[in-house]
């Protein structure tokens, strides 16, 4: 890694931060030591690290302003970042200094930590992934900053009432958070809504103007993004929705009090929660407004950054600027770089077209046809119209000049093909947009890549054969072992030295130690340590007792179909019926733990939470079973509660429907946490499988083209009911009342879905792999050595999964960046 050019102030000594806690409590909070709150001494040791965090942050913005490096603008519409103290902390090398320190003011470090929420700014992988990538541009010491929303709620807390999910605000912001710093000189204006009038200029050639109805304010907060060494902070902006004249005199004073703070209302909407429910009209324009406000924001500032170095000089835009669109959602970033260039600018439609399709690249996270967006053109019309002309001219050029080359006249693969779906009502297809402007399209798997290729994007990818790429995803050690493993952290520093968090292969030299008794007994003490916590969690939120000595099988990840909870709860209904008729049978203490939120309007999805839970709590408290099995759902699953879960699974279930999940990285950060697989060929289990061995992980199920040969032949789910007896008790089970008692058939949407709807990800088929493949494991976990040695060679052999790797891949095959000269190699240089 490359250090910065300008010297840094020295990292402090115990003493030197206990008394900067001590000078922050009683100077900026104003508290007194001896009464103040585990919350005020948070907030005073946050404070007092961000005098060694905003010192290097100038100082790496000195460093990339002097050297004007090339930087990539991440554009996300999440950034799951969960709690930073202590990730500051351990990137910093002062966790152990502040340890100390907090000891002597009589606080333990850990109860301080707990006091800190989660930052509520995303809802699974690819927030987390992310905040991941955030963490890894910073720890390599690349020029990079984070564009996202400064969302007030959030997606939502959620809450159990018997068993059901309710969602509640997740005030994660309530009383202001010591991270973020708001940037008012930074402000941007978005407009919105109006029409576009047609003028013509001296030589009498008409020119559009958009003449908006609204300008709501975008306002910047800037979290510090600390790499690992503290070499290099680099930025998470923000941006909050404010309405431009945010009160009304005259309404006011006319006693019209409501009306009088309308339009702060309407316009702070915008940035209040993560994804509203798009099932009404309303709600799909606030999504498509939300977009577009923070889409618009990110792009203003980028080009603000530009024009304070290089003024009105676009020739260098292209070399100094690469802009990452995560997934579709930052799509209308392409149309706005376009018209803010033409419209604003003054710039020739060509130029600034050729700019977008040189500075954007896209992520495309999904093979499922519903999560590529599509948005109707009425909606355009109405919020962003000038945005629809732009649309309408790349639609034109690509058409016309691309696809017509390509394959002359042939319409069925420009309808195909066109931003355009024509229908009932036209649709905007923000995934061809986005694969039409980027000079690069990369997958986040190597079978997802593929996939993208061969199926989602076949004609794209024969039309430029080099644009669709692979960059397989990644996880931060230093989150996801170094800062939530502390126990196995140590064994590694003293087993492969203490370069791993950097250098993840090192891991490699622990795979000598799997057969090694002695090894095995600390890393399985380990594990059993982080069980016991785990159990006290478990207690503390479901009130449920369970056994360390239990089999912990862990999932955790966003509750959908084609994640396939329910043919996990299908499994567990099983087991369970098994005990009831033989409550003898030979079988190791299993305990089924579950972490995820659903969207509020997906209905299945909340009915398979409310299954899992109605199952539990028949379950847990049947003691004919002799305790062999326990059901648990954590509520409000989020990263803090993950960085409990994950170094206490033995058993990680990753069980998609093959074909169907990109990549998966809780599957990386189980996997690395010593936790053995069971999952089908999907995603990044492939490569999972391929790193540590078919004998180290259980693959169970059908494969991507075994499940398009079943539908294609006609897949009917009927037949296997039909035919596997056990499968046929345990769905007419959810027909009856006995989980819901005198609720019959509060359950019988699951089955429903499963046989009369189709069983759309194939449930059914997968059903006796997976129950075999749990068998195997159950079998497995009582050779308490042979586990031990698979689960050691898991966290031994996943270095390829770290996301310093991802980066490093981004940077050499689609950005093209350059870390900042550091002062040692510029004096090298000049001296040679």
């Amino acid at each position: 890694m490359a250090t910065t050019v300008l010297t840094q102030k020295p990292m402090p000594s115990v003493n030197d931060l206990r008394e900067s806690i001590v000078r922050h409590l009683d100077y900026t909070l104003g508290a007194d030591a001896d009464t103040a709150q585990d919350k005020a001494w948070w907030t005073a040791t946050c404070m007092a690290l961000n005098e060694l965090v905003f010192e290097r942050l100038r100082s790496t913005h000195k460093t990339h302003a002097k050297q004007d490096t090339r930087a990539v603008n991440y554009l996300s519409l999440e950034f799951l970042m969960g709690r930073l103290l202590v990730n500051n902390l351990h990137n910093l090398g002062v966790f152990e200094t502040a340890e100390q320190a907090l000891a002597e003011l009589g606080h333990s470090i850990s109860d301080i930590c707990e006091e800190e929420p989660d930052m509520a700014l995303g809802n699974g992988g690819l927030g987390r992934l992310a905040a991941c990538y955030l963490d890894s541009l910073a720890t390599l010491d690349f020029p990079a900053i984070g564009y996202g929303i400064h969302y007030e709620h959030g997606l939502f807390r959620q809450e159990f009432h018997d068993g059901a999910q309710i969602e509640r605000p997740d005030e994660w912001r309530e009383y202001g958070s010591p991270w973020e710093i708001c940037r008012p000189e930074s402000v941007q204006e978005v407009p919105l809504f109006g029409e576009v009038t047609i003028e013509h200029d001296e030589l009498g050639r008409p020119v559009k103007t958009w003449c908006p109805g609204q300008i709501i304010r975008g306002v910047p907060w800037d979290i510090p993004v600390v790499g690992y060494g503290g070499n290099t902070v680099n930025v998470l902006r923000l941006w909050e929705s404010r309405a431009s004249q945010h009160f009304d005199w005259h309404a006011f004073n006319a006693g019209a009090y409501n009306d009088a703070q309308a339009e702060q209302t309407e316009a702070e909407t915008v940035s209040k929660v993560l994804y509203p429910n798009d099932e009404t009209e309303a709600g799909k324009q606030l999504r498509l407004i939300q977009q577009y406000f923070f889409s618009a924001c990110s792009i203003k500032d980028i080009v603000r950054r530009y024009k304070r170095a290089h003024g009105n000089d676009w020739s260098e835009f292209s070399n100094q600027v690469v802009i990452q669109l995560n997934d579709t959602h930052p799509t209308v970033a392409i149309l706005e770089m376009l018209r803010l260039l033409v419209d604003e600018e003054d710039m020739a439609w060509d130029q600034a077209w050729q700019i977008c399709q040189d500075v954007f690249a896209y992520t495309n996270h999904t093979l499922l046809p519903e999560a590529l967006e599509t948005w109707p053109v009425y909606l355009f019309e109405r919020v962003i119209p000038r945005h629809l002309d732009m649309l309408y001219l790349i639609n034109d050029w690509f058409l016309n000049e691309v696809v017509e080359t390509k394959w002359p006249g042939n319409d069925e693969i420009k309808a195909k093909l066109s931003i355009i779906e024509e229908g009932d009502y036209r649709k905007v297809r923000m995934g061809n947009l986005c694969v039409i402007t980027a000079f690069k399209v990369n997958g986040v798997a190597q079978i997802h890549s593929e996939l993208v290729k061969s199926d989602l994007f076949p004609e794209f990818h024969a039309l430029w054969p080099n644009k669709l790429t692979n960059v397989t995803n990644g996880v931060t050690p230093r989150r996801w072992l170094k800062a939530c493993n502390p126990r196995l952290a140590k064994l590694l520093n003293d087993e492969v030295g203490e370069g791993w968090p950097v250098d993840l292969e090192l891991l490699r030299q622990l795979a000598p130690k799997a057969d090694d008794s002695n090894f095995q007994r600390q890393f399985l003490d380990i594990k059993h340590q982080n069980k016991l916590a785990l159990c006290e969690v478990v207690k503390e939120l479901c009130d449920v007792e369970i056994s360390p000595a239990a089999i912990f099988d862990i999932q955790i990840k966003r509750l959908h179909e084609y994640k396939r909870q329910h043919l996990n709860l299908l499994h567990i209904l099983t087991l369970y019926k098994r005990l009831l008729d033989n409550p003898e049978l030979d079988m190791h203490p299993r305990v089924f733990i579950f972490g995820a939120k659903a969207a509020p309007g997906y209905k299945l999805a909340k009915d398979i939470i409310y299954a899992i839970n109605k199952v539990a709590e028949r379950v847990n408290n049947d003691e004919r079973i002799s305790n062999k099995l326990k059901v648990v759902f954590l509520p409000n699953y989020r990263v803090s509660l993950a960085e409990k879960m994950i170094p206490a699974a033995d058993v990680s279930e990753q069980i998609s429907t093959a074909g169907k999940e990109a990549s998966g990285t809780g599957n990386m950060k189980l996997a690395l946490n010593g936790a053995v697989t069971i999952g089908t060929l999907d995603g990044a289990n492939i490569e999972i499988a391929e790193e540590v061995g078919e004998d180290n992980i259980f693959i169970f199920g059908l494969t991507v083209d075994e499940v398009k040969a079943k539908l294609a032949e006609g897949y009917n789910p009927w037949d296997y009911y039909n035919q596997d007896s056990e499968l046929k008790a345990v769905l007419d089970w959810l027909e009856g009342d006995y989980f819901t008692p005198g609720h019959p058939g509060a359950l019988a949407s699951i089955r429903h879905s499963l046989l009369d709807h189709g069983d759309p990800y194939l449930c059914l088929a997968d059903f006796r792999g997976y129950c075999d493949a749990q068998q195997r494991i159950d079998e497995a976990f009582r050779d308490r050595a042979a586990w031990a040695k698979m689960a050691i060679l898991n966290t031994a052999l996943v270095g390829k999964f770290n996301s310093d790797r991802s980066i490093q891949d981004y940077v050499d095959n689609i950005w093209k960046l350059e870390p900042p000269v550091s002062a040692d190699s510029e004096a090298q240089r000049k001296a040679g």
